[in-house]
């Protein structure tokens, strides 16, 4: 998978992995009408439906994406798509996002199969081609692909897994069960114009900087969820310090925007207390030696589960102070619900991170960053990021980033993080698997 090219500027590579995988599980006798390599758009998505005679539940739906965003072989010391170990890491692009989650759903389904397993409900696995640009593959299996798609509940290997501190301490294993809004405004500022020997006060560009300087040092209403209070409940539990009296002063009192902006504060808790606006981008003039006629910035927003994206722009309309002004959505998602804590998904989790990290903190989360989980949490199936991996922070923080890479061995216990959850879910608590000290390498 790694070596494959899967960025959105070559998604026929995206087409021939799926191709590939869909070959994998006809040969681990899956029947041909179970496996549907489902092309739309340039690129594709599989769909790989394990049934049964006589269900006692409805089905899992297990959730991943193939394609990765782009990166520069010039920025990093490792080839990106050429799967390289060393010194205990997997180097590569989609290490960590996320195709060390499809490895693992594929082969925890491969290796339940070998073993035997009889599942007591249909699992369903379904590994789309554009999570990091459009979703449609997302949308469309949520809706148009629903029949092949149906499910009781989502466990996505896109979001959820473990960290650790620098020292070695266990931070803990998250399980996410909601996710902010992506929203994108753009804030536009316009003039008459002029020579440029002639300077007025009025000028868009300053009118359009002023706006920003508003919203540099603006911050939202701080605000708790059910998610984001079984989150800092938990990590208040195991956070010495000012952050953490942080932590349990705003759980105290939920009108104490101090202790808020405190752990908002913290690099690693950022957006997790409110939603989050930040321009990203900037245009404006039109010759060196004239006055502007138009500048504008685009401000992309992380949004708090249940606000609504006009309620932002309102908001921001509100901040700017200037009427003329225009202040107008560019992109947006349907806003998705948070999913209930279920305790079977809770169990299933605990039990498989905890046969390999005893005692591990499992911490509910909301993520700042989107996943698939809104499409489906959207249309009535909750979702829940559970994926098996583990990092080192803030070293291994490099989703996206330059020398993307994954511990060697976070991915033998993602594999078994998802044989034990699917097992358990499906049929009966899992035995079988290996643990940490006895896997062997594949």
């Amino acid at each position: 998978m790694i070596n494959a090219d899967t960025t959105a500027e070559h998604s026929d590579n995206t087409v021939v992995l799926v191709r590939s995988i869909a070959d994998d599980f006809a040969r681990a006798s899956f029947a041909a009408t179970d496996i549907k390599v489902m092309p739309y758009d340039r690129t594709a998505a599989l769909i790989v439906r394990w049934p049964v005679a006589h269900a006692r539940a409805r089905p899992i739906l297990l959730l991943a994406h193939l394609d990765v965003v782009a990166a520069r072989s010039e920025d990093w010391t490792h080839q990106p798509f050429h799967l390289e170990e060393k010194d205990g890491y997997f180097y590569g692009r989609g290490t960590l996002d996320d195709k060390q989650g499809a490895t693992a759903l594929v082969m925890a389904l491969l290796e339940l199969r070998s073993e035997g397993f009889r599942p007591n409900r249909d699992i369903v696995l379904l590994l789309t081609g554009d999570e990091e640009t459009d979703e449609h593959g997302a949308d469309l299996a949520s809706t148009q692909w629903r029949r092949w798609t149906d499910a009781e509940f989502a466990l996505n290997a896109d979001a959820g897994g473990g960290k650790f501190d620098a020292a070695g301490n266990l931070i803990g294993f998250t399980l996410q069960a909601a996710e902010k809004t992506y929203a994108t405004f753009s804030i536009t500022a316009r003039n008459r114009g002029g020579h440029s020997s002639k300077p007025r006060p009025d000028n868009a560009i300053y009118d359009l900087a002023a706006a920003l300087m508003q919203l540099s040092s603006y911050r939202f209403e701080p605000q708790l969820n059910e998610i984001t209070r079984a989150y800092f409940s938990a990590r208040q539990a195991h956070e010495p310090g000012a952050l953490g009296n942080a932590m349990r002063s705003w759980l105290a009192n939920e009108a104490d925007g101090a202790a808020a902006d405190a752990i908002e504060a913290d690099a690693n808790e950022i957006g997790m207390t409110r939603t989050r606006c930040v321009a990203t981008r900037i245009q404006g003039g039109h010759a060196d030696n004239a006055l502007p006629q138009q500048a504008s910035a685009t401000v992309n927003c992380r949004i708090m589960p249940g606000v609504g994206v006009d309620q932002v722009r309102q908001q921001l309309v509100k901040l700017v102070g200037n009427a003329a002004l225009e202040i107008r959505v560019t992109a947006a998602e349907t806003p998705g619900p948070a999913s209930p804590l279920r305790k079977d998904v809770l169990e299933a989790y605990t039990a498989a991170v905890r046969r390999r990290f005893p005692n591990a903190a499992i911490i509910p989360e909301m993520s700042t960053v989107g996943t698939e989980s809104r499409q489906f949490r959207s249309v009535g199936i909750p979702s829940y990021g559970v994926d098996g991996q583990w990092i080192v922070v803030p070293q291994d923080q490099r989703m996206h980033g330059q020398d993307e890479r994954l511990p060697v061995q976070a991915l033998f216990d993602d594999v078994g993080v998802f044989h034990d959850m699917i097992a358990r879910l499906a049929g009966q608590p899992a035995a079988s698997h290996c643990l940490p000290s006895d896997c062997p390498r594949q």
